[in-house]
């Protein structure tokens, strides 16, 4: 029994050993944070990008941007899965081999494609830095093996996951439909929280197509984050910080928030009125890319996604007008409730003692 357990402990340590010298490392922070935040920014630069410039192109009649928006649209697969196998570390071959990974999941995934990318790419990029230049015909070997698990896998399970994301993503949208004040509060905290941890918000969205009301949710609680955390550490970081954490993001509030938890009560709380205030009274919605609902104010990203929204309706005879309701509907959700909200609920804090001064200063 003892040379059974010695047998078996030095294939174990041979195995760690081999994937410690491939970069391949099973982590909840490697494939949780790094490649879903990086696949976040594959979707940005292609999708959402993309989205843009179509909606640039019609509203101010530049066919240019509908083409070059098509065309960005068109590699959202590719994007998001070379951008994970980047932050993965992925050798030349398997991150060039990850291009046809992600068109195949992206694809046969559907409306949930972006998490059946995010799964598959993965698998197949780990697979393939572990054959990556073991053979003297590496440059047939890798890309056979990351393209051969990776597209295998896709056709294998990409469709149910697709389908599972996007009916998660269903009853998401059909509770908050069903109960807006509710459904109002939990998306918007939880979609605001994922957006300052260091995890993606706007993978999360776009995985789970959460789009409607849900989506509209989203961006309110994403916006308290970021313009709530902008406004509030204001006398800390000025406008540096104003510009970094409400046009970039509330992230960089993280060191702060682990040495200080109480912190993150006003930006939290705020969502949590924001977010009923949205789906409720404004009836907020996110007809554009899910991926937007996730995105805040960074770049005005959630913005113009709604505005998408809202220009598709028009074209297609849903809505006749965009009233100023909307208009002040989005202006309040997104900019000026947060902004004074947190700003009072921060001051209280600071009266308490809960924030001291320093706490909210960026290094």
């Amino acid at each position: 029994m003892v040379k059974v357990k010695g047998f078996f402990k030095k294939i174990w340590d041979a195995a760690r050993s081999f994937c410690k010298k491939k970069n391949v490392e099973i982590s909840a922070k490697r494939y949780g944070v790094d490649a879903l935040g990086a696949m976040a920014q594959g979707l940005f630069a292609s999708l959402l990008i993309g989205t843009i410039l179509n909606t640039l192109g019609t509203q101010l009649s530049l066919p240019l941007f509908n083409e070059l928006g098509k065309y960005a649209s068109s590699v959202a697969g590719p994007a998001m899965a070379v951008s994970i196998g980047f932050a993965l570390s992925a050798p030349p071959l398997v991150l060039f081999s990850l291009i046809t990974v992600g068109a195949a999941a992206n694809t046969l995934g559907g409306a949930g494609g972006p998490l059946a990318v995010l799964i598959v790419a993965i698998l197949a990029c780990e697979a393939g830095k572990l054959v990556s230049k073991e053979t003297k015909v590496d440059i047939l070997v890798t890309p056979f093996v990351t393209i051969f698990v990776g597209v295998g896998l896709s056709i294998w399970w990409a469709p149910a996951i697709g389908a599972a994301a996007s009916a998660v993503g269903v009853v998401i949208m059909w509770a908050t439909e069903l109960q807006p004040f509710l459904m109002g509060i939990v998306v918007s905290v939880i979609i605001g929280i994922a957006l300052t941890l260091p995890i993606s918000s706007a993978a999360i969205c776009a995985a789970l197509s959460l789009t409607g009301l849900a989506g509209g949710a989203a961006v309110a609680g994403c916006c308290a984050q970021m313009v709530g955390f902008a406004v509030m550490s204001f006398r800390e970081n000025r406008w540096g910080g104003l510009v970094s954490q409400g046009l970039g993001t509330s992230m960089l509030q993280m060191g702060n928030i682990v040495k200080n938890p109480r912190i993150w009560l006003p930006p939290i709380i705020t969502s949590a009125i924001t977010g009923p205030i949205a789906t409720c009274v404004f009836g907020l919605q996110m007809n554009g890319p899910a991926i937007s609902s996730g995105m805040g104010t960074c770049g005005l990203v959630g913005q113009i996604g709604v505005y998408t929204g809202w220009a598709d309706e028009l074209a297609s005879g849903v809505r006749t007008a965009i009233s100023a309701f909307d208009w002040a509907g989005l202006a309040l959700i997104c900019f000026i409730l947060p902004a004074v909200i947190c700003w009072a609920l921060g001051l209280l804090c600071r009266r308490l003692g809960w924030i001291k001064e320093g706490d909210l200063k960026l290094s």
